[in-house]
């Protein structure tokens, strides 16, 4: 009987998995195409590695074990894997054609419906991925303002100007990286200290989990104007899931520019980009930003319904209400094992984070020991609480009953020193090193 949402006493055969695995392993490198949902961040030995299909909350792998999935696809699942509204249009809209000779009358109505819901979309670019749009923020910046460097924070794609600023910076000018340097978040004298006049933007995701402290967005705002740099926001983690309106909406503070795809269309590949008007008029004549598959019209109805989904069903709070008794539930635990001064749960109700203080041990080991004990009862868990509006009470419920049996078996191991060793696999690894923004590399 293959492994179900339920304590089962064996972890689940990933035989189809490992064969693949294999198989894909020579020819391809690697295998993954997005490192967060790649073999390394799961534990090698008793993960899944390849899903086969999803419904609402629940995913099943290869080998036909089921789990209640807190990944949301990394983000992308909003409403919910397979979720009729948005696969009934993408059918329909399928019968009449996905990409043709002409612009389609869908790439107005889905920036007219952005330009409604994002409070700075005087103007909007559609592209297919968050990365495409964090550059063509940065490029049209330095055009606006004649500048060049660029002051970051946060994880903002694969592209060179961003990626110089972490270890995995071969294959890049070294030219690059003295245009781009990072800064600390909640940390406003390492923005103050970098600002110069040849800085052209500063991007930054408005929160990943901790919350901003001392105004800390508004005084950064305030900064960029004061200096004449443009202030990006890239929302790919906080659009359409702390609020409609994302970050803006959320903090009432609108950025020059903003970037967005995940959570936008339940899945479909498709980003935005929004933006003070004067700006993005230079995409007229003057810079370049265009893609074949702009104009993609299955990935513009699934964006028309999710927003409509949104907007309707008021999937917001519901996402807030599901994370709030996840993350209260988790530290509430934790305090009753005497285990919160090692762990606890923190971040937004909508994405929340499991963290383990080093006084505890290797944080990566005591997240794979973690992980093995959760999907063995069921639950695909990389440490995030990443909520859909597919998740029940009913799933809020079995998962707080599994934290309450699988946190004492970390605790036993902590205090026994056998963390390590209960592992039934290769631990999971750092996806990679990001440069300290006061060294250079």
């Amino acid at each position: 009987m293959k492994n179900t949402v339920k304590f089962n006493k064996d972890y689940p055969d990933i035989t189809v998995s490992n064969q693949i695995f294999e198989k894909a392993s020579k020819i391809m490198h690697p295998v993954t195409q997005t490192l967060a949902k790649g073999p390394t961040q799961y534990i090698n030995g008793t993960a899944p590695k390849y899903l086969k299909k999803g419904k609402g909350a629940h995913v099943w792998d290869v080998d036909g074990n089921k789990y209640l999935d807190f990944n949301s696809g990394i983000g992308p699942i909003s409403l919910g894997y397979a979720y009729d509204r948005i696969d009934n249009a993408i059918i329909k809209q399928l019968k009449e054609g996905i990409t043709f000779s002409l612009m389609h009358e869908l790439e107005y109505e889905v920036c007219a419906l952005i330009n409604q819901v994002i409070p700075n979309a005087e103007s909007v670019r559609i592209s297919k991925t968050g990365g495409d749009v964090c550059s063509a923020a940065i490029r049209i910046a330095r055009a606006f303002t004649g500048r060049n460097k660029v002051l970051c924070c946060g994880y903002h794609g694969w592209h060179d100007w961003y990626i110089t600023t972490t270890s995995r910076r071969k294959g890049i000018p070294y030219m690059n990286s003295e245009y781009t340097s990072t800064f600390a978040y909640n940390d406003i004298e390492s923005v103050r200290s970098q600002l110069d006049a040849d800085t052209a933007c500063l991007i930054m995701e408005p929160f990943v989990f901790d919350e901003p402290k001392d105004n800390f967005l508004e005084e950064v705002q305030a900064l960029c104007k004061e200096n004449g740099t443009l202030l990006i926001f890239d929302e790919m983690w906080t659009g359409f899931r702390v609020a409609l309106g994302g970050a803006q909406e959320f903090f009432g503070i609108k950025p020059d520019l903003a970037v967005y795809s995940k959570a936008v269309a339940n899945g479909m590949p498709i980003a935005f980009l929004t933006g003070r008007a004067d700006v993005m008029q230079l995409f007229e004549e003057e810079v370049f930003f265009f893609t074949t598959f702009g104009g993609e019209t299955l990935s513009m109805v699934a964006t028309i319904e999710t927003i409509k989904e949104m907007q309707e069903k008021d999937v917001h709070n519901h996402i807030a209400k599901i994370g709030k008794q996840l993350k209260d539930g988790y530290n509430a635990i934790a305090k009753e094992l005497g285990m919160d001064k090692w762990t606890m749960c923190k971040g937004f109700d909508c994405r929340t984070i499991m963290t383990w203080d080093a006084s505890a041990g290797n944080g990566l080991h005591l997240k794979s020991l973690m992980q093995q004990e959760m999907i063995k009862r069921g639950i695909l868990w990389c440490g995030f609480h990443n909520v859909n509006f597919s998740h029940t009470q009913e799933d809020v419920d079995y998962t707080l009953e599994t934290y309450r049996a699988v946190l004492p078996i970390m605790k036993a191991a902590i205090e026994a020193g056998t963390v390590e060793e209960q592992l039934r696999g290769k631990p999971v690894e750092a996806v990679f090193r990001k440069v300290d923004f006061r060294k250079k590399v």
